[in-house]
């Protein structure tokens, strides 16, 4: 069966602001393509999604919708600029709201987001990549997604720089090597778990 991918773009920028989190998703939505993956994307920061950890948090919650397109999807590519050493608010929210599949397991004790590959792709302009990469990688792990070897796309300016990854004439080498290898694995994997998925208990 053909792979697709979703991502969920964690930039603070409203559509249609330029956003560099934008710009490095998707160059890996890109990637995968090349892989043969389908894909989409959406900034969170447009939809109306309620705080909370439960999969409708009702009165126009958008996350009902995003969750659809996660779990429709093969490949979850969560992207998301750094702020103060931190994953930004958004993406925090976003990981909050993935917690209901704790509670929603399957008679084998599956998640619904098992079988599904998660990576990330994180900027900016101070440093903290590993930190933000091991805090996600570690929450999506938890509520079930599975992450590929060498799953991590980033780009860290200067300290105290002023240049965006968005402001960058072309795409560092290394980083568009990474981007590839990246969307390599996480294909890879995929079509691993399609053709074999966890059996549960």
């Amino acid at each position: 069966m053909p792979l697709s991918a979703f991502g969920i773009n964690c930039t603070l920028k409203p559509s249609p602001e330029p956003s560099s989190t934008q710009k490095i998703l998707d160059e890996v939505l890109q990637a995968l393509r090349e892989q043969g993956v389908s894909g989409a994307s959406e900034r969170m920061v447009d939809c109306d999604v309620k705080p909370g950890v439960s999969s409708d948090e009702g009165d126009g919650d958008a996350w009902p919708e995003l969750r659809r397109k996660i779990l429709d999807a093969d490949i979850l590519v969560m992207a998301t600029p750094i702020w103060l050493g931190q994953p930004s608010s958004v993406a925090k929210r976003a990981l909050e709201r993935l917690d209901a599949f704790l509670g929603e397991s399957d008679e084998h004790q599956r998640f619904p987001s098992y079988g599904r590959v998660a990576v990330v792709a994180i900027v900016g302009n101070e440093d903290g990549a590993h930190h933000v990469s091991a805090e996600l990688y570690q929450a999506l792990v938890d509520v079930g997604f599975t992450i590929p070897a060498a799953a991590t796309g980033y780009w860290v300016g200067e300290a105290m720089g002023a240049t965006d990854f968005k402001d960058l004439d072309e795409t560092p080498d290394k980083i568009s090597s990474a981007i590839r290898q990246l969307a390599s694995n996480a294909t890879h994997l995929a079509k691993l778990l399609q053709d074999s998925p966890y059996p549960g208990t």
